[in-house]
Protein backbone atom coordinates (compact mmCIF):
# COMPACT_ATOMS: atom_id res chain seq x y z
CA UNK A 1 0.00 0.00 0.00
CA UNK A 2 1.20 3.82 -0.98
CA UNK A 3 3.48 5.91 1.66
CA UNK A 4 4.29 9.13 1.09
CA UNK A 5 6.52 8.84 3.91
CA UNK A 6 7.86 5.58 2.40
CA UNK A 7 7.86 6.95 -1.15
CA UNK A 8 10.31 9.73 0.06
CA UNK A 9 12.92 7.79 2.10
CA UNK A 10 13.16 5.34 -1.12
CA UNK A 11 13.64 8.59 -3.58
CA UNK A 12 17.50 9.71 -3.50
CA UNK A 13 16.33 12.40 -5.43
CA UNK A 14 14.30 13.58 -1.95
CA UNK A 15 17.36 13.21 0.08
CA UNK A 16 19.29 15.49 -2.45
CA UNK A 17 16.68 18.09 -2.07
CA UNK A 18 16.47 17.63 1.85
CA UNK A 19 20.08 17.84 1.82
CA UNK A 20 20.44 21.11 -0.05
CA UNK A 21 17.47 22.90 0.97
CA UNK A 22 15.65 21.77 4.63
CA UNK A 23 13.74 25.10 4.82
CA UNK A 24 12.19 26.64 2.13
CA UNK A 25 14.78 29.94 0.78
CA UNK A 26 12.29 31.81 -1.29
CA UNK A 27 12.65 34.58 1.67
CA UNK A 28 16.62 34.90 0.49
CA UNK A 29 15.51 36.58 -2.81
CA UNK A 30 13.99 39.94 -3.69
CA UNK A 31 10.97 40.70 -5.11
CA UNK A 32 11.48 42.08 -8.75
CA UNK A 33 9.18 45.02 -9.83
CA UNK A 34 8.08 43.50 -13.30
CA UNK A 35 5.06 41.25 -13.40
CA UNK A 36 5.63 38.14 -11.62
CA UNK A 37 5.19 34.61 -13.41
CA UNK A 38 3.71 31.10 -12.34
CA UNK A 39 3.97 27.49 -14.20
CA UNK A 40 1.58 24.78 -13.47
CA UNK A 41 2.77 21.48 -13.63
CA UNK A 42 -0.57 19.61 -14.78
CA UNK A 43 -0.80 15.86 -14.02
CA UNK A 44 -4.16 13.55 -13.56
CA UNK A 45 -7.36 13.29 -15.24
CA UNK A 46 -9.17 16.04 -17.37
CA UNK A 47 -11.29 16.84 -14.37
CA UNK A 48 -7.86 17.78 -12.82
CA UNK A 49 -6.92 19.81 -16.02
CA UNK A 50 -9.91 21.65 -15.96
CA UNK A 51 -9.11 22.57 -12.20
CA UNK A 52 -5.57 23.71 -13.18
CA UNK A 53 -7.02 25.70 -16.05
CA UNK A 54 -8.94 27.79 -13.83
CA UNK A 55 -6.41 28.30 -11.06
CA UNK A 56 -4.21 29.46 -14.24
CA UNK A 57 -7.19 32.01 -15.66
CA UNK A 58 -7.39 33.54 -11.63
CA UNK A 59 -4.16 33.74 -11.53
CA UNK A 60 -3.63 35.67 -14.47
CA UNK A 61 -6.59 37.99 -13.57
CA UNK A 62 -4.53 38.52 -11.03
CA UNK A 63 -1.72 40.22 -13.09
CA UNK A 64 0.80 36.88 -13.10
CA UNK A 65 2.22 35.98 -15.92
CA UNK A 66 1.50 32.35 -17.07
CA UNK A 67 3.97 30.73 -18.47
CA UNK A 68 4.96 26.89 -19.47
CA UNK A 69 8.24 26.13 -18.50
CA UNK A 70 8.55 25.88 -14.67
CA UNK A 71 12.37 26.55 -14.45
CA UNK A 72 11.66 29.96 -15.64
CA UNK A 73 8.75 31.04 -13.30
CA UNK A 74 8.70 32.63 -9.79
CA UNK A 75 6.36 30.13 -8.66
CA UNK A 76 5.88 26.94 -9.82
CA UNK A 77 2.33 25.09 -8.75
CA UNK A 78 2.03 21.10 -9.07
CA UNK A 79 -1.41 20.00 -9.68
CA UNK A 80 -1.03 15.98 -8.25
CA UNK A 81 -2.91 13.23 -9.02
CA UNK A 82 -3.92 10.71 -5.91
CA UNK A 83 -5.91 8.32 -8.52
CA UNK A 84 -3.61 5.33 -8.15
CA UNK A 85 0.52 4.04 -6.84
CA UNK A 86 1.66 5.17 -10.21
CA UNK A 87 0.22 8.54 -10.47
CA UNK A 88 1.03 9.44 -6.60
CA UNK A 89 4.74 8.59 -7.73
CA UNK A 90 4.41 10.77 -11.28
CA UNK A 91 2.89 13.65 -8.46
CA UNK A 92 5.96 12.98 -5.98
CA UNK A 93 8.62 13.27 -8.35
CA UNK A 94 7.24 15.85 -10.52
CA UNK A 95 7.25 18.04 -7.10
CA UNK A 96 10.97 16.65 -6.08
CA UNK A 97 11.58 18.05 -9.22
CA UNK A 98 10.20 21.63 -8.67
CA UNK A 99 12.00 21.79 -5.31
CA UNK A 100 15.24 21.07 -6.98
CA UNK A 101 14.58 23.88 -9.14
CA UNK A 102 13.90 25.91 -5.47
CA UNK A 103 16.92 24.67 -3.94
CA UNK A 104 19.16 25.95 -6.72
CA UNK A 105 20.58 29.50 -6.31
CA UNK A 106 20.49 30.36 -10.08
CA UNK A 107 16.69 29.66 -10.31
CA UNK A 108 14.40 32.39 -10.11
CA UNK A 109 11.75 29.71 -8.09
CA UNK A 110 11.09 31.27 -4.84
CA UNK A 111 7.91 29.44 -4.20
CA UNK A 112 6.39 25.98 -4.82
CA UNK A 113 2.85 25.27 -4.11
CA UNK A 114 1.27 22.00 -4.14
CA UNK A 115 -2.66 21.48 -5.32
CA UNK A 116 -4.90 18.47 -6.46
CA UNK A 117 -5.86 15.40 -5.28
CA UNK A 118 -3.02 14.15 -2.97
CA UNK A 119 -3.28 17.81 -1.68
CA UNK A 120 -6.59 17.44 -0.29
CA UNK A 121 -6.16 13.47 0.47
CA UNK A 122 -2.09 13.77 2.04
CA UNK A 123 -2.39 17.66 3.05
CA UNK A 124 -0.16 17.32 6.71
CA UNK A 125 1.85 14.43 5.06
CA UNK A 126 2.93 16.97 2.13
CA UNK A 127 3.80 19.64 4.52
CA UNK A 128 5.85 17.55 7.57
CA UNK A 129 7.54 15.48 4.68
CA UNK A 130 8.28 17.98 2.25
CA UNK A 131 9.45 21.43 3.87
CA UNK A 132 10.56 23.03 0.29
CA UNK A 133 6.85 23.18 -0.39
CA UNK A 134 5.57 26.76 0.77
CA UNK A 135 1.68 26.02 0.55
CA UNK A 136 -0.60 22.84 0.42
CA UNK A 137 -3.92 24.10 -1.20
CA UNK A 138 -7.02 21.73 -1.78
CA UNK A 139 -10.20 22.31 -3.88
CA UNK A 140 -11.99 24.73 -1.80
CA UNK A 141 -9.21 27.20 -1.62
CA UNK A 142 -8.61 27.33 -4.91
CA UNK A 143 -10.04 30.99 -5.36
CA UNK A 144 -7.66 32.20 -2.68
CA UNK A 145 -4.29 30.73 -4.53
CA UNK A 146 -3.85 34.10 -6.26
CA UNK A 147 -3.80 35.80 -2.56
CA UNK A 148 -1.54 33.26 -1.30
CA UNK A 149 0.91 33.35 -4.17
CA UNK A 150 0.79 37.75 -4.44
CA UNK A 151 1.62 37.05 0.00
CA UNK A 152 4.72 34.74 -0.66
CA UNK A 153 5.73 37.32 -3.28
CA UNK A 154 5.52 40.46 -1.38
CA UNK A 155 7.98 38.72 1.47
CA UNK A 156 10.94 40.85 1.90
CA UNK A 157 14.40 38.82 1.94
CA UNK A 158 15.07 39.71 5.36
CA UNK A 159 11.59 38.11 6.90
CA UNK A 160 11.53 34.93 9.04
CA UNK A 161 11.04 31.79 5.86
CA UNK A 162 7.40 30.34 6.90
CA UNK A 163 7.24 26.71 7.65
CA UNK A 164 4.69 25.14 4.75
CA UNK A 165 0.69 26.51 5.48
CA UNK A 166 -1.94 23.68 4.65
CA UNK A 167 -5.50 25.25 3.26
CA UNK A 168 -7.56 22.66 2.33
CA UNK A 169 -11.66 22.73 3.71
CA UNK A 170 -13.97 20.02 2.17
CA UNK A 171 -14.00 18.35 -0.35
CA UNK A 172 -17.69 18.93 -1.39
CA UNK A 173 -17.34 22.32 -2.72
CA UNK A 174 -19.90 24.29 -4.53
CA UNK A 175 -19.17 24.93 -8.08
CA UNK A 176 -18.02 28.22 -9.07
CA UNK A 177 -18.02 29.76 -11.96
CA UNK A 178 -15.34 27.58 -14.90
CA UNK A 179 -15.80 30.06 -17.58
CA UNK A 180 -12.62 31.90 -17.74
CA UNK A 181 -9.68 29.68 -18.10
CA UNK A 182 -6.31 29.11 -19.28
CA UNK A 183 -6.31 26.39 -21.67
CA UNK A 184 -4.07 23.77 -21.71
CA UNK A 185 -5.82 22.18 -24.74
CA UNK A 186 -5.61 22.49 -27.96
CA UNK A 187 -7.49 25.95 -29.05
CA UNK A 188 -10.45 23.90 -30.82
CA UNK A 189 -10.88 20.58 -28.29
CA UNK A 190 -12.22 21.09 -24.26
CA UNK A 191 -13.12 19.23 -21.69
CA UNK A 192 -16.77 20.91 -19.54
CA UNK A 193 -17.49 19.32 -16.12
CA UNK A 194 -20.97 19.06 -16.13
CA UNK A 195 -20.56 17.59 -12.36
CA UNK A 196 -18.14 16.51 -9.65
CA UNK A 197 -17.82 13.97 -6.87
CA UNK A 198 -19.35 10.36 -6.24
CA UNK A 199 -22.18 8.77 -4.62
CA UNK A 200 -21.12 5.03 -5.21
CA UNK A 201 -19.31 3.06 -2.82
CA UNK A 202 -16.94 0.82 -5.21
CA UNK A 203 -14.76 -1.28 -2.66
CA UNK A 204 -11.62 -0.05 -4.38
CA UNK A 205 -12.05 3.19 -5.31
CA UNK A 206 -11.00 6.11 -2.59
CA UNK A 207 -12.70 8.78 -4.62
CA UNK A 208 -15.14 10.12 -3.21
CA UNK A 209 -13.32 10.76 0.10
CA UNK A 210 -11.44 13.33 -1.50
CA UNK A 211 -13.68 14.60 -4.38
CA UNK A 212 -16.68 14.54 -2.10
CA UNK A 213 -20.87 13.71 -2.89
CA UNK A 214 -22.13 13.89 -6.29
CA UNK A 215 -23.41 17.18 -7.29
CA UNK A 216 -24.18 18.31 -10.52
CA UNK A 217 -23.45 22.04 -12.29
CA UNK A 218 -26.52 23.92 -12.58
CA UNK A 219 -27.57 23.54 -16.01
CA UNK A 220 -27.24 27.15 -17.12
CA UNK A 221 -24.41 27.73 -15.90
CA UNK A 222 -22.79 24.83 -17.73
CA UNK A 223 -24.68 25.78 -20.71
CA UNK A 224 -22.92 29.38 -20.47
CA UNK A 225 -19.70 27.58 -19.78
CA UNK A 226 -20.20 25.66 -23.25
CA UNK A 227 -21.67 28.41 -25.35
CA UNK A 228 -18.12 30.88 -24.01
CA UNK A 229 -16.13 27.91 -25.41
CA UNK A 230 -17.77 27.47 -28.32
CA UNK A 231 -17.62 31.33 -28.94
CA UNK A 232 -13.57 31.33 -28.59
CA UNK A 233 -13.46 28.79 -31.10
CA UNK A 234 -13.80 25.32 -29.14
CA UNK A 235 -15.33 22.78 -31.87
CA UNK A 236 -15.22 19.52 -29.91
CA UNK A 237 -16.63 19.43 -26.11
CA UNK A 238 -15.56 16.41 -24.02
CA UNK A 239 -18.29 16.30 -21.59
CA UNK A 240 -16.66 14.99 -17.77
CA UNK A 241 -17.17 14.19 -14.13
CA UNK A 242 -16.94 10.97 -12.31
CA UNK A 243 -20.29 9.84 -13.62
CA UNK A 244 -21.37 11.97 -16.46
CA UNK A 245 -24.45 10.49 -17.34
CA UNK A 246 -25.68 11.06 -13.58
CA UNK A 247 -25.89 14.63 -14.81
CA UNK A 248 -29.19 15.84 -13.17
CA UNK A 249 -30.08 13.02 -10.79
CA UNK A 250 -29.86 14.86 -7.84
CA UNK A 251 -31.92 17.66 -8.59
CA UNK A 252 -34.78 15.41 -7.95
CA UNK A 253 -38.49 16.67 -9.11
CA UNK A 254 -37.38 20.27 -8.72
CA UNK A 255 -35.54 20.15 -11.92
CA UNK A 256 -36.52 17.37 -14.33
CA UNK A 257 -33.92 18.26 -16.99
CA UNK A 258 -30.89 15.45 -17.25
CA UNK A 259 -28.23 14.88 -19.37
CA UNK A 260 -30.42 14.33 -22.37
CA UNK A 261 -31.73 17.59 -22.43
CA UNK A 262 -27.95 19.02 -22.09
CA UNK A 263 -26.67 17.32 -25.02
CA UNK A 264 -29.99 18.85 -26.85
CA UNK A 265 -28.73 22.57 -25.66
CA UNK A 266 -25.55 21.43 -26.58
CA UNK A 267 -26.50 20.53 -30.15
CA UNK A 268 -28.36 24.20 -30.74
CA UNK A 269 -24.81 26.15 -30.27
CA UNK A 270 -24.00 27.49 -33.67
CA UNK A 271 -19.78 26.32 -34.25
CA UNK A 272 -19.70 23.33 -31.96
CA UNK A 273 -19.43 20.15 -33.79
CA UNK A 274 -18.51 17.22 -31.77
CA UNK A 275 -19.89 16.53 -28.18
CA UNK A 276 -18.04 13.65 -26.49
CA UNK A 277 -19.05 11.82 -23.31
CA UNK A 278 -16.14 10.71 -21.61
CA UNK A 279 -16.27 8.74 -17.73
CA UNK A 280 -19.94 7.12 -17.78
CA UNK A 281 -21.49 4.99 -15.44
CA UNK A 282 -22.87 1.45 -16.09
CA UNK A 283 -26.15 2.86 -15.29
CA UNK A 284 -28.22 6.37 -15.78
CA UNK A 285 -28.79 5.40 -19.17
CA UNK A 286 -32.37 6.27 -19.77
CA UNK A 287 -34.27 6.14 -23.38
CA UNK A 288 -34.53 9.72 -23.54
CA UNK A 289 -30.31 9.73 -23.52
CA UNK A 290 -29.82 6.75 -25.91
CA UNK A 291 -32.00 8.12 -28.04
CA UNK A 292 -30.06 11.97 -27.81
CA UNK A 293 -26.73 9.80 -28.34
CA UNK A 294 -28.27 8.03 -31.06
CA UNK A 295 -30.32 10.66 -32.52
CA UNK A 296 -28.22 14.25 -32.38
CA UNK A 297 -25.66 14.34 -35.36
CA UNK A 298 -23.44 16.27 -33.54
CA UNK A 299 -22.87 13.60 -30.43
CA UNK A 300 -20.06 11.87 -31.67
CA UNK A 301 -21.07 7.70 -31.56
CA UNK A 302 -18.88 7.15 -28.92
CA UNK A 303 -19.14 6.29 -24.95
CA UNK A 304 -16.67 6.17 -22.57
CA UNK A 305 -17.67 3.45 -19.82
CA UNK A 306 -15.28 2.42 -17.41
CA UNK A 307 -16.64 -1.39 -15.94
CA UNK A 308 -13.87 -2.63 -14.25
CA UNK A 309 -14.91 -5.92 -14.60
CA UNK A 310 -17.33 -8.22 -15.96
CA UNK A 311 -16.88 -11.60 -13.59
CA UNK A 312 -20.40 -11.41 -11.55
CA UNK A 313 -18.50 -12.68 -8.60
CA UNK A 314 -15.73 -9.71 -8.50
CA UNK A 315 -18.31 -7.22 -9.69
CA UNK A 316 -19.71 -8.25 -6.47
CA UNK A 317 -16.79 -7.97 -4.20
CA UNK A 318 -16.61 -4.65 -5.82
CA UNK A 319 -19.70 -2.96 -5.22
CA UNK A 320 -20.58 -2.51 -9.22
CA UNK A 321 -23.29 -3.39 -10.65
CA UNK A 322 -24.11 -7.06 -11.63
CA UNK A 323 -22.57 -8.60 -14.73
CA UNK A 324 -25.85 -9.05 -16.09
CA UNK A 325 -27.07 -5.70 -16.11
CA UNK A 326 -24.31 -4.37 -17.67
CA UNK A 327 -24.01 -6.79 -20.44
CA UNK A 328 -27.67 -5.94 -21.39
CA UNK A 329 -26.68 -1.98 -21.63
CA UNK A 330 -23.92 -3.16 -23.87
CA UNK A 331 -26.22 -4.84 -26.34
CA UNK A 332 -29.01 -1.98 -26.29
CA UNK A 333 -26.56 0.38 -26.77
CA UNK A 334 -25.04 -1.63 -29.40
CA UNK A 335 -28.41 -2.23 -31.53
CA UNK A 336 -29.45 1.63 -30.73
CA UNK A 337 -26.36 2.89 -31.96
CA UNK A 338 -25.32 0.27 -34.75
CA UNK A 339 -21.51 2.77 -35.46
CA UNK A 340 -20.77 3.06 -32.17
CA UNK A 341 -17.24 2.95 -30.49
CA UNK A 342 -16.91 1.59 -26.91
CA UNK A 343 -14.46 2.54 -24.83
CA UNK A 344 -14.20 0.69 -21.32
CA UNK A 345 -11.25 0.25 -18.18
CA UNK A 346 -10.38 -3.18 -16.76
CA UNK A 347 -9.05 -3.93 -13.17
CA UNK A 348 -6.65 -7.20 -12.99
CA UNK A 349 -5.75 -8.79 -9.92
CA UNK A 350 -8.60 -7.42 -7.49
CA UNK A 351 -8.44 -9.13 -4.56
CA UNK A 352 -9.59 -12.94 -4.85
CA UNK A 353 -9.72 -12.56 -8.43
CA UNK A 354 -9.28 -16.49 -9.17
CA UNK A 355 -7.59 -17.34 -12.87
CA UNK A 356 -11.51 -18.56 -14.03
CA UNK A 357 -12.78 -15.03 -12.85
CA UNK A 358 -10.00 -13.36 -15.14
CA UNK A 359 -10.87 -16.21 -17.88
CA UNK A 360 -14.47 -15.35 -17.65
CA UNK A 361 -13.32 -11.56 -17.65
CA UNK A 362 -11.14 -12.45 -20.99
CA UNK A 363 -13.95 -14.43 -22.80
CA UNK A 364 -16.62 -10.99 -22.29
CA UNK A 365 -13.90 -9.01 -23.60
CA UNK A 366 -13.34 -11.47 -27.18
CA UNK A 367 -17.42 -11.13 -27.16
CA UNK A 368 -18.03 -7.34 -26.95
CA UNK A 369 -14.99 -6.67 -28.74
CA UNK A 370 -14.53 -3.03 -27.26
CA UNK A 371 -13.06 -0.81 -30.13
CA UNK A 372 -11.09 1.19 -27.37
CA UNK A 373 -9.85 0.03 -23.80
CA UNK A 374 -7.10 0.06 -21.27
CA UNK A 375 -6.17 -1.97 -18.12
CA UNK A 376 -4.63 -1.33 -14.95
CA UNK A 377 -3.76 -3.40 -12.52
CA UNK A 378 -5.42 -3.38 -9.03
CA UNK A 379 -3.82 -0.71 -6.36
CA UNK A 380 -4.34 -0.91 -3.29
CA UNK A 381 -5.57 2.31 -1.78
CA UNK A 382 -5.85 3.04 2.02
CA UNK A 383 -8.98 3.60 3.58
CA UNK A 384 -10.74 1.52 1.25
CA UNK A 385 -12.56 -1.68 1.82
CA UNK A 386 -10.50 -3.52 -0.99
CA UNK A 387 -7.15 -2.75 0.60
CA UNK A 388 -8.14 -5.04 3.67
CA UNK A 389 -9.39 -8.12 1.83
CA UNK A 390 -8.33 -11.66 2.19
CA UNK A 391 -6.10 -13.26 -1.15
CA UNK A 392 -4.67 -9.88 -2.31
CA UNK A 393 -3.13 -11.08 -5.66
CA UNK A 394 0.75 -11.33 -6.41
CA UNK A 395 2.05 -8.05 -8.69
CA UNK A 396 3.65 -10.37 -11.10
CA UNK A 397 0.01 -12.22 -11.40
CA UNK A 398 -1.60 -8.59 -11.52
CA UNK A 399 0.69 -7.52 -14.59
CA UNK A 400 0.27 -10.35 -16.41
CA UNK A 401 -3.15 -10.42 -16.60
CA UNK A 402 -3.28 -6.43 -17.40
CA UNK A 403 -1.15 -7.98 -20.13
CA UNK A 404 -3.22 -10.05 -21.41
CA UNK A 405 -6.20 -7.63 -21.56
CA UNK A 406 -4.34 -4.92 -23.44
CA UNK A 407 -3.14 -7.33 -25.79
CA UNK A 408 -6.78 -8.18 -26.46
CA UNK A 409 -7.49 -4.42 -26.71
CA UNK A 410 -4.99 -3.63 -29.09
CA UNK A 411 -5.89 -6.88 -31.04
CA UNK A 412 -9.65 -5.09 -31.91
CA UNK A 413 -8.26 -1.99 -32.46
CA UNK A 414 -5.93 -3.04 -35.34
CA UNK A 415 -9.01 -5.13 -36.55
CA UNK A 416 -11.72 -2.16 -36.34
CA UNK A 417 -8.71 0.09 -38.04
CA UNK A 418 -8.37 -2.09 -40.78
CA UNK A 419 -12.02 -2.50 -41.56
CA UNK A 420 -11.92 1.49 -41.66
CA UNK A 421 -10.18 1.56 -45.09
CA UNK A 422 -12.47 2.43 -47.74
CA UNK A 423 -15.01 4.31 -45.69
CA UNK A 424 -15.30 7.70 -45.22
CA UNK A 425 -15.46 9.17 -42.11
CA UNK A 426 -15.98 12.42 -40.19
CA UNK A 427 -12.09 13.90 -39.23
CA UNK A 428 -11.58 16.59 -36.91
CA UNK A 429 -8.12 18.09 -37.48
CA UNK A 430 -5.23 18.86 -34.44
CA UNK A 431 -2.50 20.06 -35.60
CA UNK A 432 -0.19 19.98 -38.44
CA UNK A 433 3.19 17.70 -38.98
CA UNK A 434 5.38 17.82 -42.00
CA UNK A 435 3.42 18.15 -45.14
CA UNK A 436 0.37 16.44 -43.20
CA UNK A 437 -2.68 17.05 -41.42
CA UNK A 438 -2.77 14.95 -37.81
CA UNK A 439 -6.62 14.56 -37.33
CA UNK A 440 -8.99 12.24 -35.30
CA UNK A 441 -12.21 10.23 -36.28
CA UNK A 442 -15.37 10.78 -34.05
CA UNK A 443 -13.52 7.39 -32.32
CA UNK A 444 -11.12 8.57 -31.24
CA UNK A 445 -11.25 10.97 -27.84
CA UNK A 446 -8.33 13.61 -28.06
CA UNK A 447 -4.93 12.33 -26.35
CA UNK A 448 -6.26 8.78 -25.35
CA UNK A 449 -6.99 7.15 -28.70
CA UNK A 450 -5.46 7.12 -32.44
CA UNK A 451 -5.30 9.30 -35.20
CA UNK A 452 -5.99 9.68 -38.47
CA UNK A 453 -3.35 11.20 -40.88
CA UNK A 454 -4.03 13.33 -44.01
CA UNK A 455 -1.80 13.29 -46.70
CA UNK A 456 -0.30 16.43 -48.62
CA UNK A 457 -2.99 18.69 -45.64
CA UNK A 458 -0.95 21.29 -44.40
CA UNK A 459 -3.02 23.88 -45.33
CA UNK A 460 -5.92 22.70 -43.10
CA UNK A 461 -5.87 24.54 -39.81
CA UNK A 462 -6.64 22.51 -36.73
CA UNK A 463 -10.09 22.42 -36.12
CA UNK A 464 -11.18 22.21 -39.06
CA UNK A 465 -14.13 18.96 -39.60
CA UNK A 466 -14.35 17.07 -43.05
CA UNK A 467 -15.05 14.02 -44.40
CA UNK A 468 -11.85 12.12 -45.50
CA UNK A 469 -11.59 8.56 -47.23
CA UNK A 470 -9.04 5.75 -45.12
CA UNK A 471 -6.47 4.79 -47.69
CA UNK A 472 -4.37 2.59 -45.03
CA UNK A 473 -4.66 1.70 -41.44
CA UNK A 474 -2.20 1.18 -38.38
CA UNK A 475 -2.98 -0.07 -34.85
CA UNK A 476 -3.10 3.58 -33.83
CA UNK A 477 -3.04 5.70 -36.95
CA UNK A 478 -5.35 5.55 -40.12
CA UNK A 479 -4.04 7.07 -43.53
CA UNK A 480 -6.75 9.16 -45.36
CA UNK A 481 -7.32 11.31 -47.80
CA UNK A 482 -9.96 14.42 -48.11
CA UNK A 483 -13.19 13.10 -49.91
CA UNK A 484 -14.66 14.56 -52.95
CA UNK A 485 -17.57 13.78 -53.26
CA UNK A 486 -20.53 16.29 -53.33
CA UNK A 487 -21.58 15.09 -49.91
CA UNK A 488 -18.33 16.04 -48.55
CA UNK A 489 -17.42 19.30 -49.93
CA UNK A 490 -21.25 20.43 -48.55
CA UNK A 491 -19.62 18.75 -45.23
CA UNK A 492 -16.29 20.61 -44.60
CA UNK A 493 -16.37 23.29 -42.08
CA UNK A 494 -13.31 25.11 -41.53
CA UNK A 495 -12.72 26.75 -37.72
CA UNK A 496 -13.85 30.71 -37.36
CA UNK A 497 -10.46 32.89 -35.76
CA UNK A 498 -8.85 31.58 -32.68
CA UNK A 499 -9.28 34.30 -30.01
CA UNK A 500 -6.10 33.73 -28.75
CA UNK A 501 -5.54 33.78 -24.80
CA UNK A 502 -3.13 36.37 -23.41
CA UNK A 503 -0.65 34.71 -21.90
CA UNK A 504 2.64 33.12 -22.53
CA UNK A 505 1.39 29.56 -21.76
CA UNK A 506 1.54 27.05 -24.30
CA UNK A 507 -0.74 24.50 -25.33
CA UNK A 508 2.00 21.80 -24.99
CA UNK A 509 2.64 21.83 -21.47
CA UNK A 510 3.16 18.70 -19.57
CA UNK A 511 -0.31 17.08 -19.24
CA UNK A 512 -1.15 13.70 -18.28
CA UNK A 513 -5.03 12.55 -19.26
Amino acid sequence: MWSLACMLLQSTAAMAVTAKSPTPNFGLRSVTPQAHSVALVALGCPKNTVDAEVMLGDLQRSGLRVISDPSKADVVIVNTCAFVDDAKSESISAIIEAAQLKAERSSPVRGLFVTGCMAQRYSDDLATELPEVDAVVGFEHYSDLPQQVHALLARGADEEVAPAQVFVGSASVPFRSEETRVRLTASHTAYLRVAEGCDHACTFCAIPGFRGKFRSKPFNIALAEATRLVESGVREINLIAEDTNQYGSDWGEQDGRRLADFLHALAELPGLRWIRLLYCYPSYFSPELVDAIAGIDKVVKYIDIPLQHLSPTVLQRMRRPPASNTLSLLRKLRERVPSLTLRTTFISGFPGETAEEHAELMERVRELQFERGGAFAYSQEEGTPAATMPDQVDADVKEARRDELIASFQEYAEAWATAQVGRELRVLVDKIEGEDAIARTEADAPDIDGSCRLMGCAHLAPGTELLATVIAADVMELVAIPSTSEKAIAHFSAPPPVQEQACDHDHNHDHDH
